[in-house]
């Protein structure tokens, strides 16, 4: 609807906007799963290309409020997984996390969830877990974690760190079976 000036109503306006940041939610959803599997591994466990180094120097909570170190992980094959109980992609690729950390987790593999943008209770959390099955390690993020890999425009977005500390792959959205089995198969 048009008013006497020729411009947008404030409700048609309003419309236009949620329309408009949806596209972009959906654009931004969508971008990574078109492109495919793309190789920045596959030289024997390094990475041939990378994102810079990953930052260990962080003590993270887990679930039962216990500090835990990340430079402990140094040595093996990271995925870094920022997440939230709400986000809808996250719990899309959580079943393919844990299939990859069943099948990975004994030649040096770990997946580390970190919980960002969330601050469910301790129970809620466990609940969580429990639903999913989640068989690999989860964190509440440190206040300066995201920082240190950021900046996370979107959730959940996940890096793959090689043995060395290298950043092979970051990846805003839901990571693909066939993605995270290449990537991981490259690093191993």
């Amino acid at each position: 609807m048009r008013s006497s000036a020729g411009l947008l109503s404030p409700p048609s306006r309003k419309r236009w906007i949620a329309a408009a940041v949806a596209a972009l939610g959906v654009a931004l959803f969508a971008v990574p799963l078109l492109r495919g599997p793309e190789s920045s591994t596959g030289n024997g466990g390094t990475c041939t290309k990378t994102e810079g180094t990953a930052n260990f120097d962080f003590t993270l909570k887990d679930m039962s409020g216990a500090d835990v170190h990340l430079a402990d992980y140094k040595g093996k094959v990271v995925l870094l997984n920022f997440w939230a109980t709400w986000c809808a992609p996250c719990k899309m690729e959580i079943p393919e996390f844990v299939d990859a950390y069943a099948q990975y987790r004994d030649r040096g593999f770990v997946i580390l969830g970190v919980l960002s943008e969330d601050d469910p209770s301790q129970e809620e959390l466990r609940a969580f877990t429990s639903e999913f099955k989640m068989n690999y390690p989860v964190f509440r993020v440190h206040e300066g974690l995201e920082n240190a890999f950021g900046p996370l425009w979107a959730l959940p977005t996940t890096f793959l760190v090689d043995r060395h500390g290298a950043i092979c792959m970051k990846h805003m959205g839901p990571v693909s079976k066939e993605m995270l089995e290449h990537e991981i198969r490259g690093l191993l």
